[in-house]
C-alpha cells in the first residue's frame, strides 16, 4: 500500500515537471544609477507616466488615456511613439508617492519581449541631495518559447531591455543634473 501511495504521489507531480521543462524561463534586467538630485525631484519626473519622452532618448512622444484593461480595471495607459518608428502601449499598475514606486506592463509593442513588467523606484542616494533610481524588468522572450528562433530568443530580449534601461537612465541623470 505504501508503494502504491508513493507511485501515485510521484505521478501527480510528473506532468508539472514535464510542463516546467518546456516552459520558457523568465528573464530579469536590473539597472541602478545615482543622480545628483533630491529624491522628490527624481520621483516627480519618473512618476509622470505621460512624460517619459522628456527624459528617455528613444521616445519621440507619449499619448496617455485611461482605459479599461482585459481584467476590467480602469488604468492609465500610455502610447509611446519611438524615434525611428514603432510604438509601445503600456499600462500603469502602481504609482505610489509613499514608496516612490512606479510599476507598469507592456500591453503590445515592438520590443522583442512578452509578459513584460517593470518597476522603477527612487530612494535617497548615498550622499546628501542624491537619489538612487532602480529600474527592474521581468519578461519572457518574444516567442515565449524555450527554443525561440533568433530575434525572438532570450538573448535578444535581454539585450533590448538592457539598451532601453541603460540609455534611459543615462539620459535621466543628464536631465536631472542640469
Amino acid at each position: 500500500m505504501k508503494f502504491i501511495f508513493k507511485v501515485l504521489v510521484a505521478a501527480c507531480f510528473l506532468p508539472l515537471s514535464v510542463t516546467a521543462a518546456n516552459a520558457p524561463s523568465q528573464q530579469k534586467v536590473i539597472r541602478e544609477v545615482v543622480i545628483k538630485a533630491e529624491p522628490a525631484k527624481a520621483w516627480a519626473l519618473i512618476k509622470d507616466f505621460g512624460g517619459i519622452h522628456k527624459w528617455h532618448p528613444a521616445v519621440e512622444s507619449t499619448a496617455t488615456e485611461t482605459k479599461v484593461d482585459k481584467e476590467g480595471v480602469e488604468l492609465p495607459h500610455r502610447l509611446l511613439t519611438l524615434k525611428g518608428g514603432g510604438t509601445i502601449l503600456e499600462k500603469q499598475t502602481i504609482a505610489s508617492d509613499e514608496e516612490m514606486k512606479l510599476e507598469y506592463k507592456i500591453v503590445e509593442g515592438v520590443l522583442p519581449v512578452s509578459g513584460y513588467r517593470s518597476v522603477m523606484t527612487v530612494k535617497a542616494g548615498p550622499g546628501a541631495g542624491e537619489s538612487t533610481v532602480n529600474w527592474t524588468g521581468r519578461f519572457y522572450n518574444k516567442a515565449n518559447e524555450v527554443h525561440a528562433k533568433p530575434g525572438e530568443d532570450n538573448e535578444t530580449a535581454v539585450k533590448a531591455i538592457e539598451g532601453v534601461y541603460d540609455s534611459g537612465l543615462e539620459n535621466l541623470k543628464k536631465v536631472l543634473e542640469k
